[in-house]
């Protein structure tokens, strides 16, 4: 029996394999707390859905126990764990209006006609779609249809709410409004959500914290800024956001700094974060907009690089520079109206050593 009290929703040791032989969910620790925005991000085949549709019941576990609440739930069928779900694709009966399509899981739990009304009433104003109880789906549009969604799974106020993928099929501006919707929500009823998504920006956006899956297995689970700032293994730092990756051997290593030989000719001093000795092969990752144009005296990291490609951007300009061994070295450069750099121009940029990784070279 699980002894952890603190988390609500608590993978322990979950191995899922539907071939027997390959596992596309690995030795799966993870605890999410009561109320917590919980959101699994990684690429296609990473385990996220999987991880998620063990939770909602229509998979099992082969090895290891899910709990929540403190009770183990692997042998509960889905309809007994008081789950909400959202899908990408609606899910929503056609023939029903919003109003029916929000009482059925209500009716189906026998509650009274009164209380149906009454939940069904709260639910709908809480997507703000009051007015559009008597209107089926296809009357409404498609922001409109994952709000009902959204209210069909919060309706009967499950323990905890899961969803997958259920911006997919918006548009950008409408994704991003439903975005800020979702998080005022939960922010606003405090009810525990598990997001899955592709979608890196849209993780960032609404989550408490990220769990980024690759090959079945959590490669680092932090909060937005922690993930983004401050990633453990080179696949988070490629993954998550814009970066500069480097090659190279590891020359010298003085407290948590290390001195690192590039692959490409020259050498960078860099924040030790996964390397263990010299000698070894490192990825070193540094964010675009932590490379300065110019050089100061106190940066140790100093290069010289052919300006490739300018995009105007408003808030900044982008410049992609030939320098480091990479023709896709990306500067992001604050807008502040006098940038002196013509294209094919040669320019010198410079980093801190505190804003450079030195992190595993396997992954």
């Amino acid at each position: 029996m699980n002894t952890n009290s603190d988390g609500f929703v608590i993978f322990e040791k979950i191995d899922k394999s539907y071939d027997g032989e390959v596992l596309v969910v690995r030795n799966l620790n993870l605890n999410i707390t009561k109320g917590e925005f919980v959101t699994m991000l990684g690429p296609s085949g990473s385990g996220k859905t999987t991880t998620l549709m063990m939770l909602a019941g229509f998979e099992t576990p082969t090895n290891g126990e899910i709990f929540l609440d403190g009770k183990p739930i692997s042998k509960i069928p889905p309809y007994e764990r008081e789950i909400g779900m959202v899908f990408q694709n609606y899910a929503l009966f056609p023939h029903m209006t919003v109003q029916e399509n929000l009482s059925f899981p209500l009716e189906v739990r026998k509650l009274s006609k009164s209380e149906v009304e009454d939940k069904v009433k709260k639910a709908l104003d809480m997507v703000e779609l009051g007015e559009f109880g008597t209107r089926f789906p296809a009357q409404l549009s498609g922001g409109q249809q994952q709000r009902v969604a959204l209210a069909r799974a919060l309706v009967f106020e499950p323990r905890l709410v899961l969803m997958d993928e259920p911006l997919g099929a918006l548009d950008k501006n409408l994704r991003e409004q439903m975005q800020y919707e979702i998080k005022h929500i939960h922010e606003r009823i405090g009810i525990t959500v598990v997001y899955v998504t592709h979608d890196q920006s849209e993780a960032l956006t609404m989550s408490n914290r990220i769990a980024v899956f690759n090959d079945g297995v959590v490669q680092q689970l932090s909060t937005p800024d922690i993930l983004y700032e401050k990633p453990e293994n080179s696949f988070v730092a490629e993954f998550i956001g814009e970066n500069n990756t480097m090659t190279g051997t590891v020359k010298e290593i003085n407290g948590e700094f290390c001195n690192v030989d590039l692959d490409s000719g020259g050498s960078v001093k860099a924040l030790k974060i996964n390397v263990n000795s010299i000698g070894d092969k490192t990825k070193l990752s540094v964010r675009p907009e932590r490379v300065t144009i110019g050089t100061k005296d106190s940066n140790v990291n100093q290069f010289e690089g052919q300006v490739e490609e300018l995009i105007y951007l408003g808030d900044h300009i982008r410049a992609r520079l030939n320098t480091c061994g990479s023709k896709d070295f990306i500067v992001k450069i604050p807008n502040e109206g006098d940038l002196n750099i013509k294209e094919s121009s040669k320019i010198k940029i410079s980093w801190d050593p505190s804003d450079i990784r030195a992190l595993d070279y396997s992954q």
